[in-house]
């Protein structure tokens, strides 16, 4: 019999899987589905981006250098300026990666070290799994850290005693936040950042949702200064509209850039340059950026207004393309979201698939189109009366 590695004995089914699942069986019966469940963008990727691509496919494929193009680091480094006010040197502080799902995975694996007395990361939760499945993968101990309303979904940094920041190998923290859309201030990054330097653990700040933003332009990790210990993830998955071309970067300590620049040769984990040169077009671009803002803009106004009419209460949601509703009348989340499936056909994701902390509330991904999600508030208007009556 196949033996496997415990990390692979221990992997979990992924929550959104069941939710396909319910998904495919309503359009197997000839529903109408629309579907708020996966943050996958259904926007049109720019046409200029699209040639890009294109153009740059030459006869004779070639491997991709780990350390991506210079033309790619150059734009990602000029946009960090443009963007956050910020120089960071591309040859020793940038790395492309293969969107950041990978990288978020992974970094664990270059991090967790027990044998120093490094066996913890700490996440927050609820949250995007991804942090927390990497490092179990390599078998670190894990704590979460709640997000809760009261606390303007920022973890409580106090419970974090010395002992157990002295174990902790990496603390990833995620704002904008998926699911929650809250935000964090500078001043909370600068004190995090200073515990990261005193404590000597990396701080890695997953930053995939910065651009969409609705008030106010969201602050960076970047932003704290001095970047020791900082490793900071973007990606063009969704400023861009690029989920499939798989095209992101990390950015920070120099220290930890070159010792990962040093490992992925061995990994071959870098987009393919056709892809890096279209990145390069998106990163130069902010008018399709500012679009895609109006856009999901539009969409949110839709459904607030629902929820507005219902008296139902949108917490956090002040960035990204998500809503982090709260669920009427005390309902499980999980019951709540197949009952908007079978009544209304319209799919919307379970607090409970983001962990425990996320009981109490549903996730809705504002990635269909305007007409759908007008089409959806017309159909969830009948059913939510009747759930909050």
């Amino acid at each position: 019999m196949t033996t496997f590695s415990p990390g692979l004995r221990g992997v979990e089914p992924y929550p959104f899987e069941a939710l396909d699942r319910a998904k495919a069986e309503a359009v197997a019966a000839g529903r109408d589905v629309i579907d708020f469940g996966v943050g996958d963008p259904r926007e049109v990727t720019p046409a200029f981006i699209r040639r890009g691509l294109t153009d740059a496919i030459e006869p004779i494929s070639s491997y991709p250098r780990a350390a991506g193009l210079h033309e790619l680091r150059r734009s990602i480094a000029g946009w960090i300026s443009r963007r956050f006010d910020v120089s960071v040197d591309q040859s020793t502080q940038l790395l492309p990666t293969l969107g950041s799902k990978e990288i978020v995975f992974s970094l664990a694996s270059a991090i967790v070290d027990p044998a120093s007395g490094r066996d913890l990361v700490v996440v927050t939760a609820p949250g995007y799994t991804v942090p927390e499945r990497g490092a179990q993968y390599v078998g670190a101990q894990v704590m979460r850290l709640p997000l809760s309303e009261g606390r303007g979904f920022l973890p409580d940094l106090d419970a974090l005693d010395p002992a157990t920041l002295r174990r902790t190998a990496i603390l990833w923290t995620n704002y904008p936040n998926n699911p929650t859309g809250a935000t964090a201030p500078l001043e909370w990054y600068e004190r995090v950042a200073a515990l990261a330097r005193e404590y000597g653990f990396v701080w890695a700040s997953d930053e995939a949702y910065s651009e969409l933003w609705f008030d106010r332009p969201p602050a960076s990790a970047l932003q704290v200064g001095d970047l020791t210990n900082v490793f900071c993830v973007n990606t063009l998955s969704k400023r861009s509209s690029m989920t499939g071309y798989r095209s992101g970067f990390a950015a920070g300590d120099a220290d930890l850039i070159g010792a990962l620049k040093h490992l992925r040769p061995a990994t071959g984990v870098t987009p393919q340059e056709f892809v890096q040169r279209a990145s390069v077009l998106a990163w130069n671009d902010e008018s399709h950026v500012a679009e895609n803002r109006a856009r999901y803009a539009a969409k949110r106004r839709v459904l607030l207004d629902l929820f507005d009419r219902k008296q139902i209460r949108v917490a956090g949601s002040s960035a990204t393309f998500y809503l982090w509703v709260v669920v009427p009348g005390g309902e499980p989340s999980t019951t709540f979201a197949m009952r908007l499936l079978d009544q209304a056909g319209v799919v919307v994701a379970p607090g409970a698939f983001f962990g425990p902390e996320g009981e109490g509330y549903v996730r809705i991904a504002l990635v269909p189109t305007v007409e759908d999600c007008e089409r959806a508030a017309v159909a969830l208007d009948g059913v939510l009366g009747e759930v909050h009556t």
